[in-house]
């Protein structure tokens, strides 16, 4: 009994079970990642930017050899000898812009939203165009809109060239050569990069949002303009920046269908490279020309009110 009234002996507190630490993942593998990319924007970005900032300040010909002398002045000689080709790029781009707006979107919602099972064909054919070659598609404007072509005669028929004529988008009955024909090939070329954004931005709606409108007795055009619209710009602002900037710098256009009096910076800076061999005058163009872009594009997208790019 004595033995049963005593106390037990106090059990020894259990040692705590080590937990493994947890494997710590090598803190340099995304920079590791990334390099590939670094490497490749130093290479081809990096690099050829500042060959082309020193150049543009550099002095000499192509017999004697160009030095870096610091003259800036190359750049304010270069923009006041060439701002009508640069206010006529702007101007022409922004005027391709809004065309492919105004087409864009009606056919990027037809995708989204009533395609149905046509969806996937449309999509085909809007991409279509990049399985030939830009300089192939240039080049077939020239037959379209060749003075004995169906177009013309049905512009002529409805007398829409005379309007045109007087507005100085074309000269007469020819459409070819004029300020027409390069912002309908401008609008062709990248009208896709205007309507795959569009599409994508639209695709992402939640039609239940047009389902409540609906229910709030909200007609089609105010869904439109309350719910649908608002919802897409970021497919709005990517697009036409897509579409903006690259037309900006455009030289193909102008060239094949334009003439001399449509000429656009691209093709000054194209000239200046390979045919006068101004190294110094086409790298100024250059820059100025980036930085024109990126100061409009910076202000555009701040007044946008959307950073949510496509």
């Amino acid at each position: 009994m004595a033995t049963l009234s005593e106390a037990p002996p106090p059990l020894a507190p259990a040692e705590p079970e080590t937990k493994k630490a947890p494997r710590k993942r090598g803190k340099w593998t995304p920079y590791w990642l990334l390099l590939p990319g670094i490497l490749w924007l130093v290479v081809f970005f990096a690099l050829p930017m500042i060959y082309q900032g020193s150049t543009s300040i550099q002095t000499g010909s192509l017999e004697e050899g160009y030095k870096v002398t610091w003259h800036f002045a190359t750049y304010w000689d270069a923009l006041s000898e060439y701002w009508p080709q640069f206010l006529r790029s702007v101007f022409y781009a922004a005027a391709a812009t809004v065309l492919c707006l105004v087409l864009g979107y009606p056919l990027a919602y037809l995708i989204a939203f009533r395609a149905g099972r046509w969806r996937n064909l449309i999509m085909i054919l809007v991409i279509a165009p990049f399985f030939t070659s830009f300089l192939i598609r240039t080049l077939a404007w020239k037959t379209i809109l060749a003075d004995n072509g169906p177009v013309v005669h049905v512009l002529n028929s409805l007398h829409i060239l005379s309007v045109t004529d007087f507005l100085g988008w074309t000269a007469g009955d020819r459409v070819l050569a004029t300020p027409l024909a390069v912002v309908c090939g401008l609008t062709y070329n990248f009208l896709p990069f205007m309507i795959l954004p569009l599409y994508t931005s639209l695709e992402r709606i939640d039609g239940r949002l047009h389902e409540a409108a609906g229910d709030l007795y909200a007609k089609p055009w105010t869904t439109f303009r309350k719910v649908t619209f608002p919802l897409s710009m970021p497919g709005v602002v990517s697009g036409t920046l897509l579409t903006f900037i690259p037309a900006a710098g455009d030289y193909v256009n102008a060239e094949l269908l334009g003439s001399t009096d449509t000429r656009m910076i691209g093709n000054v800076i194209q000239t200046q490279f390979l045919r006068i061999l101004d190294y110094p005058t086409a790298a100024a163009l250059s820059f100025i020309l980036m930085a024109a872009i990126l100061a409009m594009v910076t202000v555009y997208i701040r007044r946008s009110g959307t950073e949510d790019l496509v």
